[in-house]
């Protein structure tokens, strides 16, 4: 089971007044959606919210929801931070079996930008896609997509079947897209641009 079990308890009323009295109490307002039963209104208190937060193991992760002796495997899905004092202010939890295949949004990082040629003469990363959609376990949730960028120059192209996806895993979309370029910028250009000319005249 998963690693963050969060304890919940029932809401009775729902709305916005509702949810401010919740936040009152010390409590995080959210909503368990999903599966064959119908939406419920929980609360989890905020201290214990924000725990599980900070852990970086809550959002778009199989997580074990608590109500008295029962417990029930869930995906944190979304969660909603206060636009000023950034606590958390709304979540929602989504009902799930711990092997069913989801599909769930996950964020694509990249590394070594110092080793790509072409980044190091000038040349941007352009990200087309920070995050892709996959269809995967509910208990084998990846925790990121790591690009490394070594090697890499002026012109390559990024996609979907760079990455070595787990087993079980795969994207939503049945066809080869792009997740980022290398691109040059104009300056970079005139200088290659120059230094072919150079060469030529070297070699006339």
């Amino acid at each position: 089971m998963a690693d963050i079990v969060l304890n919940v308890e029932v809401r009775e009323q729902t709305g916005t007044g509702a949810a401010r009295s919740v936040r009152r109490s010390g409590k995080v307002p959210g909503v368990l959606y999903g599966g064959s039963k119908e939406p419920v209104a929980i609360a989890v208190a905020a201290n214990e919210f924000r725990k599980a937060l900070y852990t970086g193991k809550l959002l778009g992760h199989l997580v074990t929801l608590k109500y008295g002796d029962e417990t029930q495997p869930v995906i944190a899905k979304a969660v909603d931070m206060h636009p000023v004092t950034d606590e958390p202010w709304h979540f929602d939890l989504y009902r799930v079996d711990e092997h069913q295949q989801i599909k769930i949004a996950v964020p694509v990082h990249f590394t070594n930008h110092e080793a790509s040629p072409g980044l190091k003469r000038g040349g941007t990363l352009n990200v087309v896609r920070h995050d892709v959609e996959l269809s995967c376990p509910a208990d084998a949730i990846p925790e990121e997509l790591v690009m490394d960028l070594t090697g890499l120059e002026i012109g390559d192209t990024i996609r979907i079947s760079s990455f070595k996806l787990p087993k079980g895993v795969q994207p939503t979309v049945d066809r080869d897209f792009v997740i980022a370029t290398v691109a040059g910028t104009s300056a970079q250009a005139a200088a290659d641009a120059a230094a072919d000319e150079g060469s030529e005249s070297a070699g006339a």
